[in-house]
């Protein structure tokens, strides 16, 4: 288990725990939450020993996986090999024999230590370890092509899926995970849902995806009011609880307020007279009347109001055989379809099946090899790529930036559009050079809302975002009354929004549905989502 005694941690002014007192259980899945900025990552550190806490001890498993994103420190290891370093015993009992097997000749010392490594190998399943690592690749979405090509050919998104693998292999007694399912499709996304369910020690993970928290977690380990609180349940469990108990806090202190305010105009009144006794009484009563601290809690939530200047004809966009193939083959076969006014369309599939290049070509970004392309009447189309680089103007600030493109706005429009995505105060003159991935894609949504076009292409638009924020992003997209196609692979987001859905897959046939994401994966749980 995990035992965190007295813990403090704070960056300069900003304390993101003060003397916390907590413990995770063998047989739990945890999931850890709070904002952007709470700590998250700082606190999953310092419970994987990379980074010390100012004060307090940790307690952890002698046997570790982490989830670690140095994508670049095995490029030259064979990918099965990546995986089995995640198993450091087995990994230190393979390298001594190799080196032992290698010398020209071997002596009975060495001979003795081949023994005792061999012993060692068994213990962790080393005869088995390639078939196991293997597995966990297959699943994650890496064919077994892949499996023995060094890790400098594979895209950046795979390797994450390497390392992943790497984290979950040689059965370790505590799994910590930071963002699991960044660059994981729909698919990978249930097998490791599965995997995790019926992992039997203490898993610790953050995530942006609230259907996997909800599929996944026992409990829920929230960071707020520099403090965190462990609540029993899935990820909406705790929001309920935790709004319960601040209702309750809430009323309760009111309740005492008003009381205190009658005791102490009591004692205004008689503190003079005859009434000593009584005076003294509800001065006594005040004193065991304590209002319970109730903190600033450090969440908050975008407000997302999509608008659209004026309505697109009924029919929105006619694609007609649209097709485009690059050097490895073909990525999107002819595809004919009709968007109609007011559509929400999610798109899924795997990763590499092309759901980018689509979207670029319906926003013009990338031209069709064949096909056409067709807007209706007044149709304005506003685009948020998945690569956000370059689109926001370096050397400004994010106040600057949103004035350079709408000179007629007033100020306070501006700040006031600024301040319902979180940007406060000096936020708003922040430099657009520093500005996380979160506050890159929120500061894009106010390029959008500025703009009120009649038609959002938004790919991947939950990246980088918070779990309040992508609720306030469903939310916003589920009240705007234009028309809406999104490439996610957010289960909570498709089955609020979607009100048709495409599924593709490389080089195949797009498959749509005239159905919800429930029906979908209850109907046709592979369409889409694998290869065939």
């Amino acid at each position: 288990m995990f035992a965190i005694t007295n813990v403090s941690k704070a960056f300069g002014p900003k304390k993101l725990f003060e003397n916390v007192n907590v413990s995770f259980s063998p047989g739990r899945r945890y999931g850890l939450t709070g904002p952007n900025g709470a700590g998250k990552s700082t606190f999953m550190k310092i419970l994987a020993g990379d980074d010390p806490p100012d004060s307090g001890t940790v307690t952890r498993p002698k046997r570790l996986g982490i989830l670690r994103q140095d994508h670049f420190k095995f490029e030259e290891t064979r990918v099965l090999d990546v995986v089995l370093i995640g198993n450091a015993i087995l990994w230190s009992a393979l390298e001594e024999k190799n080196g032992l097997l290698a010398k020209a000749e071997i002596t009975e010392v060495d001979g003795n230590r081949l023994g005792e490594l061999e012993g060692v190998i068994a213990e962790e399943d080393g005869y088995v370890a390639e078939s196991t690592a293997s597995e966990l690749l297959e699943g994650l979405g890496l064919e077994v092509a892949r499996h023995e090509q060094p890790m400098r050919a594979l895209p950046s998104g795979l390797k994450l899926r390497v390392l992943l693998a790497q984290a979950l292999f040689g059965k370790p007694q505590g799994l910590l995970l930071d963002e699991p399912t960044n660059n994981l499709d729909l698919d990978s996304i249930r097998w490791l849902e599965g995997f995790l369910h019926e992992y039997e020690g203490v898993l610790i993970t953050i995530s942006h995806d609230r259907h996997f928290l909800n599929s996944i977690c026992t409990h829920v380990a929230d960071i707020d009011y520099q403090t965190i609180i462990v609540y029993p349940g899935a990820y909406d469990d705790m929001v309920r609880q935790k709004s319960q108990i601040r209702s309750r806090v809430e009323t309760e202190n009111a309740e005492k307020e008003k009381k205190i305010a009658q005791l102490q105009d009591f004692i205004a009144r008689f503190h003079a007279g005859t009434r000593a006794s009584q005076v003294q009484s509800r001065a006594k009563a005040i004193e065991k009347l304590k209002l319970e601290d109730l903190k600033r809690s450090n969440i908050a939530r975008p407000f997302i109001k999509l608008e659209q200047r004026v309505a697109s004809g009924k029919q929105t966009l006619t694609l007609e055989g649209l097709r485009k193939s690059f050097d490895d083959g073909p990525i999107v076969q002819p595809f004919s379809a009709l968007v109609t006014k007011g559509e929400k369309i999610c798109v899924i599939g795997r990763n590499g099946a092309g759901k980018s290049t689509l979207m670029k070509m319906i926003a013009g970004e990338l031209e069709p090899d064949a096909g056409t392309l067709t807007w209706g009447h007044q149709a304005e189309a506003g685009y948020l790529p998945q690569d956000h680089h370059g689109i926001i103007r370096p050397g400004t600030t994010a106040f600057d930036w949103l004035r350079s493109l709408d000179d007629k706005l007033y100020n306070e429009d501006i700040s006031a559009l600024l301040g319902r995505m979180l940007f406060s105060g000096e936020e708003r003159v922040k430099s657009t050079d520093t500005l996380s991935g979160g506050e890159t894609v929120r500061l894009m949504m106010c390029r959008l809302m500025m703009a009120k076009q009649n038609v959002l292409l938004l790919d991947e638009p939950t990246n980088h975002l918070d779990l309040e924020s992508i609720s306030a992003l469903a939310d916003g997209l589920e009240r705007y009354e234009g028309t809406a196609i999104v490439v996610t692979h957010d289960q909570e987001l498709i089955g609020q929004v979607a009100t048709r859905i495409w599924a593709m897959r490389r080089g195949e046939e797009i498959v749509y549905f005239f159905v919800t994401f429930a029906e979908l994966t209850e109907k046709h749980p592979d369409m889409g989502l694998r290869h065939r």
